[in-house]
């Protein structure tokens, strides 16, 4: 049976998803997670694509994406195909390096963000790699929380703009979201 074809929407926001063939993983070093970071921001850049939030794991990444062109999937051929051949060059390995085709769900609503932007903060604290979300270098909470050093392809302002319109106020109230985990965004607020 062929694959259904993916909802490819301008001005789309995607949580995208993607994993290393048979649970491997996909950064073995830091440099790994740079040059991905790197790629990304090319991607951004070509693309004019704003992110609102990444979180890299050891066997699998998150993204969050919003799309002004129907173009996620060029581009995450792109993203994944340059980064697993970089990946094979470096560590002198070969193959597939990522598990069949990424995963992406389209993002409907505020709410539906601010919870995906919650749980991308807290996959490393749930998966037992830090002790809390600020604590996890290689997503976009810590910067959005801390109000700076994100990486410049980031739109740090798209999530701090559903918790207010004073910044400093918006930060606040987005880390007492997702550090009161559980908490519908209404009563976070």
């Amino acid at each position: 049976m062929p694959r259904l074809p993916r909802v490819n929407l301008p001005n789309g926001i995607y949580h995208v998803t993607a994993r290393g063939n048979r649970r491997q993983p996909l950064f073995l070093e830091d440099r790994d997670r740079e040059l991905f970071l790197a790629i990304l921001a090319t991607l951004g850049l070509r693309r004019a694509w704003r992110f609102h939030g990444y979180c890299l794991m050891p066997n699998h990444y998150h993204l969050v994406i919003e799309t002004p062109n129907a173009d996620l999937s060029a581009g995450m051929q792109y993203l994944n195909g340059v980064y697993a051949d970089s990946f094979n060059y470096f560590h002198g390995t070969d193959g597939h390096l990522f598990q069949g085709r990424f995963h992406a769900v389209l993002v409907e609503s505020d709410p539906h963000l601010a919870e995906l932007s919650r749980y991308l903060a807290l996959n490393p604290v749930r998966a037992g790699l830090a002790v809390t979300a600020r604590d996890w270098r290689w997503g976009s909470y810590p910067a959005v929380a801390a109000g700076g050093g994100s990486p410049p392809f980031v739109d740090v302002q798209g999530i701090l703009g559903l918790f207010g319109r004073n910044p400093e106020r918006a930060r606040r109230a987005f880390v007492r979201f997702v550090e009161s985990d559980g908490v519908p965004l209404e009563a976070a607020s």
